[in-house]
């Protein structure tokens, strides 16, 4: 079985005023780079292959805590948001007329005006973990990482999700036979 683990890119100022982000390359900002250089892959994921959407704060974030450069991949990028990146989704929420939903009410084929849907972010996403042949660290998005922990906990995107992604954790899949399965709880990046 191979082993992937999940880890979410730092903080950007776009994350902490709560605008949608996407496929929009928004940098870390320099808190979550102080904070990320303090942290490292705890064994054996300081040694596992290292991966990274192109986005620079995942890119970033993958450097900083691994101390080496990943292998970048376009099908790791963020959810694209359409037309809706760069607004604040309580905004959204708030307007009616906006189409917006929370991300209990998507299902697969929710789309953004202009945007990608989960189905569309999961076909891409199961072409690129066809290739993959070893463990491996991932560093990507939160939208990312929620269709890669919905295909392994069964999750439609209908109702709560049964797990929450938090940073500076890694969420461990197994995957095998082109299945993914949750492997235990997540796993903390260490101190340096």
């Amino acid at each position: 079985m191979i082993r992937l683990a999940l880890l979410r890119h730092g903080p950007t100022d776009w994350n902490r005023a709560g605008r949608i982000q996407g496929s929009s390359d928004i940098a870390l900002d320099a808190e979550a780079r102080e904070t990320l250089a303090g942290l490292s892959l705890p064994a054996p994921w300081d040694a596992a292959e290292l991966w990274s959407s192109p986005l620079s704060r995942a890119a970033e974030t993958a450097a900083l805590v691994a101390g080496r450069p990943a292998r970048l991949d376009a099908a790791l990028r963020e959810m694209h948001w359409g037309g809706w990146e760069g607004q604040r989704g309580v905004d959204l929420l708030a307007d009616r007329s906006s189409g917006y939903r929370n991300i209990e009410d998507w299902g697969w084929d929710y789309r953004p005006p202009g945007g990608e849907t989960p189905r569309e972010v999961r076909e891409r996403l199961e072409a690129w973990l066809a290739g993959v042949n070893r463990d491996a660290v991932v560093v990507c998005h939160i939208g990312v990482m929620r269709v890669l922990l919905a295909l392994a906990h069964g999750w439609d995107f209908a109702g709560p999700a049964p797990f929450r992604v938090k940073r500076n954790r890694l969420f461990v899949l197994g995957l095998e036979g082109g299945k993914l399965a949750p492997t235990g709880e997540p796993v903390r990046l260490v101190p340096r």
